[in-house]
This record gives structure tokens, C-alpha cells and sequence, in this order.
């Protein structure tokens, strides 16, 4: 994910990139994996969050530590969800904390100045400008669409990717019922990640098939 942070160097940006989320609750890691192996073989994914709820802290680990390895032995940085304090025994390359999580500054000082943070930032150009400033290494906005995934708290709207976009130069990540036949329009207003769960776990056509869509809508209609 560090490769997709945006540079002053002679390389051309690369445009709008796949973040993946896992379904919430995963019954069968084994048969998961399976799909996720489809999935991230299917077309470049630069991220995967591994977001699963309502487990006990050895149920997660033992859960999220083969998809985070089998994610990385196909190229994609692991992030997990909400709990610094469990990043190194998953093995994962960094966390992804809310504002209800622990902060910004005490996950970096936990987990050192290599692990990938990112913050989210719901629909406010404050938490997104306190959180780039501290330091974040992505802010996700959103929610963009109604999502059966979580319950959102707040609602955004696309015209804040283009702010951040002029704004700033810290990566955005667009959340928020995200899916093949609507998100061209978060591409186009400036997502540097989008990030899909149900949109992929859920499609129709199975979890490759959606990955090879949203990579190539990133393609064609990322903004660079």
C-alpha cells in the first residue's frame, strides 16, 4: 500500500486501486480461502483488511493469520481492523482504526514507524485534516452508498474525494457500499483505493469475477 502513496518522485502515480475488506464473520476459513485465492489471483488488489467481528482474541488470530498469509504471498499488504494490539501475532502490515478504536498516535507508537495506519474519517474534512497531519497513512471517507456490511454512521458525498484530492497529498480510500455498477462514480471523484466487501464476497458472479470488474473500472476512469 506504501507504493500507492502519493509522491513527489519521477514515477507516474498510479491511479485508483482495489482495497478489499473480508466479510464480517467467516464460518469456514478453509473454504474462504479458497475464494480470497480466486479473488486476489484474478486481477492486482493492493490491500486486503481483515475485518471480522464478535471473536475472541485467539479465535481471531487463528482465523486471520492464514488470509493474511496467503494474502501476502500474492502481493497484497494485510491490514487489520481495529486492533493494533493484535497486528504482530496475525503478521499483518498494519491496522485500520476508527474513532472509537485506539488513536492514531498511541497505534504508531504501539506498532513502530513501519506499520501502514489508516484512519477513518467518516464525512469530516476535520478528523481527515488531524489525522493526515498526524501522520495517517491513508483517511477513508464514507459511507458512499447504503451497505448491508455495517451500519453507517455517516453518510458522504463525492465531492469530498475531489476536495482531498486538491487538498492534500495523504491517500484516500472511498468506503461504503462500493460494487461494480456504481463505482465508477468514486473512481472518478478521486478515490486513490476503493474499498469493496459485500461488493465482492456477495456478487453475483463471484468474488473473482467483481475483482476483475472494479480493476477495470480503476483502470479506465481513475482521474491521473
Amino acid at each position: 500500500m506504501s507504493e500507492a502513496s502519493k509522491s513527489n518522485s519521477d514515477q507516474q502515480e498510479p491511479g485508483c486501486q482495489l482495497y478489499l475488506i473480508t466479510p464480517p464473520k467467516i464460518d469456514d476459513v478453509p473454504a474462504f480461502l479458497t475464494v480470497l485465492e480466486a479473488a486476489l489471483s484474478a486481477a492486482p488488489v493492493a490491500c486486503l483488511q481483515i475485518r471480522l467481528k464478535d471473536l475472541e482474541d485467539s479465535a481471531l488470530v487463528q482465523a486471520a493469520k492464514p488470509i493474511c498469509e496467503l494474502a501476502q504471498r500474492l502481493g497484497t499488504v494485510v491490514i487489520l481492523n481495529d486492533r493494533p494490539d493484535l497486528v504482530d501475532q496475525v503478521g499483518a502490515d498494519g491496522v485500520h482504526v476508527g474513532q472509537e478504536d485506539m488513536d492514531y498516535l498511541s497505534s504508531r507508537e504501539l506498532l513502530g514507524g513501519d506499520a501502514i495506519i489508516g484512519v477513518t474519517c467518516h464525512n469530516s474534512k476535520q478528523l481527515a485534516f488531524e489525522a493526515a497531519g498526524a501522520g495517517a497513512d491513508y483517511v477513508a471517507f464514507g459511507a458512499f452508498f447504503e451497505t448491508t456490511t455495517k451500519e453507517p454512521k455517516t453518510r458522504a458525498e463525492l465531492e469530498i474525494l475531489s476536495w482531498w484530492q486538491h487538498a492534500m497529498e495523504t491517500p484516500v480510500v472511498a468506503i461504503g457500499g462500493i460494487m461494480p455498477d456504481n463505482a465508477k462514480a468514486v473512481i472518478k471523484a478521486g478515490a486513490d483505493f476503493i474499498a469493496v466487501s459485500s461488493g465482492v464476497w456477495d456478487w453475483p458472479a463471484g468474488a473473482a469475477a467483481s475483482v476483475r470488474s472494479l480493476s477495470s473500472l480503476c483502470q479506465d476512469f481513475s482521474p491521473l
